[in-house]
């Protein structure tokens, strides 16, 4: 399938938004913002409210720190300069609801969460901010958190040694060399997509 709705990476993101312990590292502007933004991820995911619910309060929180429309130019590579001003805000508004659907889908998997800042390095692409992620009864899980902007947002999740963004541009360019770089046919795959996530 190429596209991959960001099923494994998203397991990942929703868990790279979660729950922060302080102290291992020294503040900064990329560690107070993942700490902060994970601490009210945490409360909603933490809480005893109902999954619709969560989903509804933790949604408005994705579309204010993750900045999907850099992340979903940066999957489209080249191409994005060869679509048309429509076809770019077409791509950006589905490519936004397949992200989102791919963490909202992996939500109720995860309460019961902490984290715990391990490390902050900056690097060309900003500042890559390390986590601990701990589940009840399940092994501890390393993934790194990029951040980047003024204010910063969230980029990209490194989970098992892969980047989310870079997995996913590598399939859409992929999609776009076999069917000889024609936008539309992408625009047309997740528009089917996304007709699948919402249900009958």
């Amino acid at each position: 399938m190429i596209l991959r709705s960001f099923s494994r990476r998203a397991v990942l993101g929703a868990a790279g938004v979660l729950s922060f312990l302080p102290g291992l590292v020294l503040a900064s502007p990329a560690t107070d913002f993942v700490a902060s933004f994970g601490d009210k991820i945490s409360q909603i995911l933490n809480s005893g409210q109902s999954l619709q619910r969560k989903r509804q309060e933790i949604l408005p929180l994705l579309k204010a720190n993750v900045d999907i429309p850099a992340i979903g130019r940066y999957c489209l590579g080249r191409y994005w300069r060869m679509a048309t001003p429509e076809q770019q805000a077409t791509y950006l508004k589905l490519f936004d609801h397949v992200l989102v659907h791919g963490v909202m889908a992996q939500i109720g998997n995860y309460q019961n969460i902490s984290l715990r800042i391990t490390e902050s390095v900056p690097s060309p692409v900003g500042d890559k901010v390390s986590v601990e992620i701990s589940r009840k009864n399940q092994p501890n899980v390393m993934m790194t958190v990029v951040v980047d902007g003024h204010p910063p947002k969230i980029i990209d999740l490194y989970g098992e040694g892969a980047s989310m963004r870079l997995t996913q541009r590598s399939d859409y360019l992929a999609f776009m060399a076999r069917h000889n770089g024609n936008v539309q046919a992408l625009l047309d795959a997740l528009h089917q997509q996304v007709m699948r996530n919402m249900g009958p």
